[in-house]
């Protein structure tokens, strides 16, 4: 009986010795799929990859991304890779579907944005919401055509200063239609009508009510989906968003046979559409429909969300901070008591004048990171800094990791405007906007709003904020999971 057992126990730790191998084997051979179909079958270019491993086989690292966004310290999915890999500012992986090379050291960030090897490559969602023939799908030839065509109408000082009326009239009538309002308003959304009302002016020439709202809420919708599982599935965010981009097409065409229209009667005002429709292809044919929509619903879109997530930011950060929240309001005095009695409005020159203004946005913009990496890949095989980067890979332009470096910006969790007395800081270490021949082209026409907004607030208005210790969203932006719930209250 007694040897019965014996023999039955070590039948059992066999079973159970098979079962842990085969698990150790099956486990060794799936996590190492991706690694066989995308590094091994490189031959000799594997050896001079980044470090890093791709994951598990189609998801690759999903999953610890979206467990470090989805908590409040996202800042841990780079910082485990330095943990397992060293500081290279460099790591291979697998994220959003494709092989990819995160790189997120200053120098390198720089280098990769600056490459013309190095184009737009964002994830399927995007490119689908966004269109074939969007900024994201075009040749480096026709971005830089369209990119020119594009930065008449928005940049230069001329450009600037023709626009600061629209916008403070946009602001000032805004901001009083917000403190005239009984209960609390989700301050998110209203800045985003806020900054979309402006650039729907600039780009399409429209002041109609009815129209902006629906555009606002198409974008609201369009959003969320760009970072999101390309699901056309009732019910999956990238459905709601498809939803959403075939909504703003009609509204798109809509405008453009009214433009058309209105191109022929004389002393017409040209607006950015116009300068759209009149582009051409390079054999000199007229950019046709669907390249026009698809031009038309990224410029919307990148012309009002940015500018938007960054003066709510500004505007929390500083009634966090009263002495700083004083500080700001004190420089908008002195602007107001410098200027002669007859002059109405702000000018230019007196917004270029500003100094600690524009240290609160760059330090909103750097720590709020509206994006936390910038989407590329490369045409061909690109060497970065003695590491290979293959032919067809994504290229993932870390800019968070830059901008919440310690050794860059001490305490980097902190709001410190200060810290920008620093010129040292500007360049390299400083990349929202992205960097190279692709760098945002409306991004003084976005601070311009964001300057003239934060003039007229911190003069007029005050934030009251109805919850205490919100937590942070950080996907698919970083704002207060309840979109900053709060009363507009108007200062005596």
């Amino acid at each position: 009986m007694e040897m019965e057992m014996e023999m039955g126990l070590e039948l059992l730790c066999s079973i159970l010795a098979v079962v842990a191998a085969t698990y150790v084997f099956l486990f060794g051979f799936i996590k190492n799929i991706n690694e066989w179909y995308y590094v091994t079958r490189l031959g000799k270019k594997k050896n001079t990859l980044p470090p890093g491993d791709m994951g598990w086989p189609f998801i690759g690292h999903i999953y610890s991304f979206f467990k470090a966004f989805n908590s409040q310290d996202p800042d841990t999915f780079i910082e485990n890779l330095v943990k397992r890999y060293g500081k290279t500012g460099i790591y291979k992986t697998h994220l959003f579907g494709s092989p990819s090379i995160i790189v997120c050291s200053p120098e390198l960030c720089r280098k990769a944005l600056a490459d013309e090897h190095v184009l737009f490559g964002y994830p399927s969602s995007a490119r689908q919401l966004a269109g074939k023939k969007s900024l994201y799908g075009i040749s480096a030839s026709e971005h830089r055509r369209l990119r020119k065509i594009a930065m008449n109408p928005i940049n230069g000082d001329e450009a600037l200063a023709s626009h600061i009326e629209l916008i403070e009239g946009i602001v000032t009538t805004s901001l009083e239609e917000l403190a005239s309002m009984e209960g609390p308003v989700n301050f998110f959304y209203e800045m985003r009508k806020i900054t979309f009302k402006v650039i729907a002016h600039i780009v399409l020439g429209t002041t109609q009510e009815s129209v902006l709202s629906a555009l606002v809420k198409c974008y609201s919708d369009l959003f969320p989906g760009i970072v999101s599982m390309p699901v056309n599935i009732p019910g999956f965010v990238f459905h709601r968003a498809l939803k959403a981009r075939k909504m703003l097409l009609k509204i798109f065409k809509d405008k453009v046979a009214e433009r058309r229209a209105k191109t022929t009667e004389p002393d017409c005002k040209k607006e950015m559409i116009d300068f759209f429709m009149e582009a051409e292809y390079d054999d000199g044919k007229k950019l046709d429909d669907e390249h026009l929509m698809d031009l038309l619903l990224i410029f919307l879109f990148a012309g009002h969300e940015t500018a938007a997530h960054t003066a709510m930011w500004a505007t929390i950060y500083l009634h966090h901070h009263p002495e700083m929240l004083q500080k700001a309001k004190e420089e908008q005095q002195e602007v107001i008591k410098r200027r002669p009695a007859s002059q109405k409005g702000l000018t230019l020159t007196e917004i270029k004048q500003m100094e600690y203004l524009p240290k609160v946005i760059d330090e909103s913009m750097r720590r709020a990171n509206f994006a936390f990496t910038l989407f590329r890949k490369v045409e061909t095989d690109v060497n970065l800094n003695g590491y290979t980067i293959p032919k067809g890979w994504k290229v993932l332009v870390w800019s968070r990791a830059v901008h919440m470096d310690p050794t860059i910006y001490p305490n980097p969790k902190e709001f410190l405007p200060s810290r920008w007395e620093n010129p040292g800081l500007k360049g390299k270490n400083f990349i929202p906007f992205g960097g190279g021949s692709r760098i945002c082209p409306g991004s003084e026409l976005g601070k311009l709003e964001v300057s003239i907004f934060l003039h007229y607030f911190l003069l007029n208005y005050r934030l009251e904020e109805l919850n205490t210790n919100v937590p942070t969203i950080t996907l698919p932006l970083t704002r207060p999971a309840d979109n900053c719930l709060a009363r507009i209250i108007k200062l005596p």
